[in-house]
């Protein structure tokens, strides 16, 4: 069945209110790249972009009951569309400010390092990151030792990108919560 989208896409929105993937799979190829080129201009990632088009039409799809009531679709998805690309770059500026505090005290550990030859602060990381959670620590260990993605992790531990995302951040913070004690002696 082939749809036009400005004519029908009343009826489209109604079909995917009911569930209906093809209706679905419609309105995603007909807006997909509007959204994504929005994202681009504000994230300058096209990682980032790809993301926010996947969380737009994700929440789409699970507030999908609404859609019959919806009147002005563009309105409604620019919303959306903004509102995902926010939230991704304030989870941009969390993730810098994470690594730049991760940089600060880890260059106490690098000073550390010269003076002994880096084994015991070595010992101390390793100490650290044993300390982790069971997930933390396998999240943590697959980012920062094998360099994964947030979404390759994701995808082999069974777990939401986001989920991912929290665990580095949590992991993180333990760390240096657990070094810093140790940065003055």
């Amino acid at each position: 069945m082939s749809f036009q989208p400005e004519y029908l896409e009343i009826d489209l929105l109604k079909l995917v209110a009911e569930g209906d993937r093809n209706a679905f799979t419609q309105i995603y190829n007909n807006y997909r790249n509007k959204i994504y080129s929005i994202a681009y201009e504000l994230t300058e990632s096209t990682g980032v972009s790809e993301e926010i088009v996947q969380d737009v039409f994700l929440k789409i799809w699970m507030n999908r009951e609404v859609l019959s009531e919806v009147r002005h679709f563009r309105t409604y998805l620019f919303v959306i569309s903004r509102n995902c690309a926010l939230n991704a770059m304030r989870q941009i500026i969390r993730d810098r400010n994470n690594e730049k505090d991760w940089q600060k005290n880890n260059s106490h550990l690098e000073a550390a390092r010269e003076e002994d030859g880096g084994e015991k602060d070595f010992d101390l990381l390793e100490q650290a990151i044993s300390a982790l959670p069971p997930q933390q620590q396998k999240v943590w260990l697959l980012s920062r030792r094998e360099g994964m993605s947030h979404r390759q992790i994701a995808a082999e531990m069974q777990l939401s990108k986001e989920t991912v995302k929290k665990y580095i951040m949590y992991a993180g913070q333990a760390i240096i919560r657990f070094v810093r004690p140790y940065l003055n002696t």
